[in-house]
C-alpha cells in the first residue's frame, strides 16, 4: 500500500491538483491531509470539498481552526489575518462545521499524524530543530508520526542514544528508531522552493519518499490579486518563504 501524505494546501487548488495528479500516476492507494486546508491562498472553497469529498483522514490546522471558530484575529500578521477574515466570508455554515469538527490527532494503520506537535496540539508550537522535538518523541507511542505546520519537508529521528536531523529524501524505516516527519507543504512552501511537497509512505517497503512539484503558479498568484487579498500573499509563493 501507497499513501500519499501532504499538509499546509492553504486554498491553493492548483498545487493540490498537481499533487493528486502525481500521486495517482505513483499508484498511491490512499490519501491522508494533515491540516490547514484553508488560509492565504484564493480557493478555500473547492479545496476543502475536494479533501472533504475524498473521505480522507485529516487532522485540524490552525487555520482551519481559526476558520471553523470565531477566534480573534489579533494575534497574526496583517497578510494572514485579512486572508483569513476573506477566507471566512468565503465558507457557508456547512464548511466551517466540517473544519471545526477534525479531530487534532489521530491514529491511522500504525502511525500518528498531527498539524503540529503530539505533546500541545493545540498551542502551534513548531518543530525546527532536534531540541524542539525531543518534546515530540516523548508523547510518540508509534513509531512513525507525519506533522505540518512548519511548511519546511523535514526528518527528525530518535534512536537509541539521540536525536538526528535527517535530510528529506527517501527514509528507510528501522525497527526501533521513532521518526518525526514533516511533510513541507502543498500550497505555501517556505523552504525557498516554490513547488509544491508532499510525501509517500510505502508501507510495503517501509519507506517514505518526498516529492517536490512544479504547478501552474502564475494563476494562483492572478487569483490571490483578483479576490483582492494581500499582493505579498502572491509574490511569496514564487520565493519559497
Amino acid at each position: 500500500m501507497k499513501i500519499a501524505i501532504f499538509s499546509d494546501i492553504h486554498a491553493n487548488l492548483e498545487a493540490l491538483d498537481a499533487v493528486l495528479a502525481d500521486a495517482e500516476t505513483q499508484n498511491c492507494d490512499s490519501y491522508i491531509c494533515l491540516g490547514d486546508v484553508v488560509g492565504y491562498n484564493a480557493d478555500p472553497v473547492a479545496c476543502l470539498e475536494r479533501i472533504r469529498d475524498m473521505g480522507c483522514p485529516v487532522v485540524k490546522g490552525n487555520h482551519d481552526m481559526d476558520c471553523g471558530h470565531d477566534t480573534s484575529l489579533e494575534l497574526m500578521n496583517p497578510e494572514a489575518a485579512a486572508a483569513m477574515q476573506w477566507t471566512r466570508e468565503q465558507l457557508d455554515p456547512d464548511h466551517r462545521k466540517w473544519l471545526a469538527r477534525l479531530r487534532m490527532v489521530r491514529q491511522v494503520e500504525d502511525f500518528t499524524i498531527v498539524h503540529c506537535t503530539l505533546d500541545q496540539p493545540t498551542s502551534w508550537n513548531y518543530v525546527t530543530n532536534k531540541y524542539d522535538a525531543m518534546a515530540n518523541f516523548s508523547f510518540q507511542v508509534s513509531p512513525v508520526c507525519f506533522y505540518g505546520h512548519t511548511h519546511v519537508p523535514r526528518v527528525f529521528m530518535r534512536d537509541q542514544n539521540e536525536v538526528h536531523d535527517i535530510a528529506a529524501d527517501t527514509i528507510q524505516i528501522e525497527k526501533g528508531n521513532k521518526y518525526f516527519i514533516n511533510t513541507g507543504s502543498v500550497g505555501q512552501p517556505r523552504d525557498r522552493d516554490w513547488r509544491a511537497s508532499y510525501c509517500i509512505y510505502d508501507l510495503s517497503t517501509h519507506t517514505i519518499t518526498f516529492r517536490r512539484l512544479e504547478y501552474d503558479i502564475e494563476t494562483t498568484q492572478k487569483k490571490i490579486i483578483a479576490a483582492g487579498l494581500p499582493e505579498a500573499l502572491a509574490v511569496r509563493l514564487a520565493h519559497g518563504v
